[in-house]
């Protein structure tokens, strides 16, 4: 039989691979593929043991070369969502594996795009065939068609278990029953007539909550108050963590305390609860009363120059600054610029504020005594004076003929500290290597490492 042959085009042009397909090159090299998810960590591995041990006997059983064993702990629900299946999948197209292993066809996808890119890679010729524990895939139209109906099948009941679950959650909040955790300040209990776990007010914590709404209320108590108040009495969480002073907002805007709620949040369907309520609807809204009638800082109507430059030498926390106004006594008012802590890691520092003229004082007199070259300060200083005068002996210079004095640079820092934009401020502040510390009122660099240690030395 005479057979034909293919001239081997010239590779100076393009390029033709001849080696031949996948299914000639002899054994097919298996990776094995294991998943599980939806259960916790410790059940989860030895569900995904399970799994690899079961089909190594497979394998050991039929002779089959596994290449590779990976295994991942992930939803196939969504589709390019498993990072270690979508690199066995490039591996695939590379070359590196032409078979899969798994336990079943729905631990490969349980989406339409993940089957779709498995059955492309077979259709293409990277993937000669999928073996599970009962069943056999390969390059064949039925085969594909079956390996398909099992995936659609599984995205199927995906689809049915999640529209089940919203169903199930409003049939449970029409019941009086919020489908999820309840509000701090109460308790599940099981009882054995009960068939689900009722929602009681937590004897332990209750009462405090309760107390937190009525010293809003009835004492005007502000939410840093109240924190600090529940530091001292040893309030937690169920988990034993001490609460933050956003949880304490959520908590007094929580409706869920009056004994009704609404579910989904935002979506106006609103449901009598069965459980007893902690507060009264009227102490309820009198809380809310207070708490919207409280200052609110307007944050970021107002720029101003040395915020974000400096820490509190107290506590660490940011230096913010606010603005005040005195009448005085000729109708006139005087504005004041104060810089104070913003006590955002212990909401309880007793640095001093200081005035925005005496911290300009002390920056300049910071000037005069820091060594600009060890502060990183002098060569920006320099190329920016440099600008200046060239600029001034060109306009001033050939216009008007007059001479331009030299600039010194601790002098034009200065200038820049009393007189630039807010930027330039910033800018030349931004320059020093070490930061601004805030501490009893005064301003000063904070020491390097290196410093640091030679002065423990």
């Amino acid at each position: 039989m005479a057979t034909a042959t293919l001239a081997r085009p010239s590779t100076e042009h393009s390029h033709i691979d001849l080696s031949p397909p996948p299914e000639t090159t002899g054994k097919i090299r298996y990776v094995l593929y294991a998943r599980k998810s939806s259960e916790d960590d410790e059940r989860q591995a030895l569900s995904i043991d399970s799994q690899i041990k079961a089909m190594l006997e497979l394998a050991k059983r039929e002779g089959l070369e596994i290449a590779e064993v990976r295994r991942e702990s992930h939803s196939a629900k969504a589709s390019g969502a498993r990072p270690i299946f979508k690199q066995l999948l490039t591996d695939v197209r590379g070359g590196m594996f032409t078979g899969i292993l798994t336990w079943a066809a729905d631990r490969l996808s349980r989406n339409a795009g993940d089957l779709g890119t498995v059955v492309d890679l077979m259709d293409q010729g990277h993937l000669i065939e999928i073996r599970t524990q009962s069943q056999r895939f390969t390059n064949n139209p039925n085969e594909k068609f079956l390996l398909m109906i099992l995936c659609s099948q599984a995205k199927l009941e995906n689809d049915n278990r999640g529209i089940n679950t919203k169903r199930g959650m409003k049939t449970r909040a029409e019941m009086g029953h919020r489908p999820c955790i309840p509000a701090l300040g109460y308790a599940l209990e099981k009882r054995p007539e009960d068939k689900k776990n009722r929602v009681i007010p937590d004897p332990l914590r209750g009462p405090f909550v309760k107390q937190a709404f009525e010293k809003v209320a009835y004492q005007h108590t502000s939410g840093r108050q109240l924190h600090r108040w529940m530091q001292e009495v040893g309030f937690t969480t169920k988990l034993g963590r001490t609460i933050t002073l956003s949880m304490i907002y959520r908590m007094l805007r929580n409706p869920f305390y009056t004994g009704k709620f609404e579910y989904p949040v935002g979506s106006g369907n609103w449901y009598q609860g069965t459980y007893e309520p902690l507060v009264s609807q009227q102490l309820f809204e009198a809380a809310g009363k207070v708490l919207d009638l409280a200052p609110k800082k307007a944050w970021g109507t107002k720029e101003f120059a040395y915020t974000r430059m400096m820490t509190c030498g107290a506590c660490g926390s940011g230096i913010t600054a606010e603005e005040k106004h005195k009448k005085l006594k000729d109708g006139s008012i005087k504005k004041y610029i104060y810089y104070v802590c913003c006590d955002s890691k212990t909401h309880d520092c007793r640095e001093q504020s200081i005035r925005e003229d005496v911290l300009l004082e002390q920056l300049l007199t910071l000037i005069d005594t820091i060594d600009l070259d060890k502060a990183g300060m002098k060569k920006k200083l320099q190329e920016e004076v440099s600008r200046y005068e060239r600029f001034s002996s060109g306009i001033l210079g050939q216009s008007m003929g007059v001479k331009v004095p030299k600039v010194d640079v601790r002098t034009y820092a200065k200038y820049l500290l009393k007189d630039g934009k807010t930027e330039e401020k910033r800018e030349l502040l931004n320059c020093l290597r070490n930061k601004l510390t805030l501490k009893d009122g005064n301003v000063t660099l904070e020491q390097t490492t290196e410093k640091k240690a030679s002065s423990t030395r």
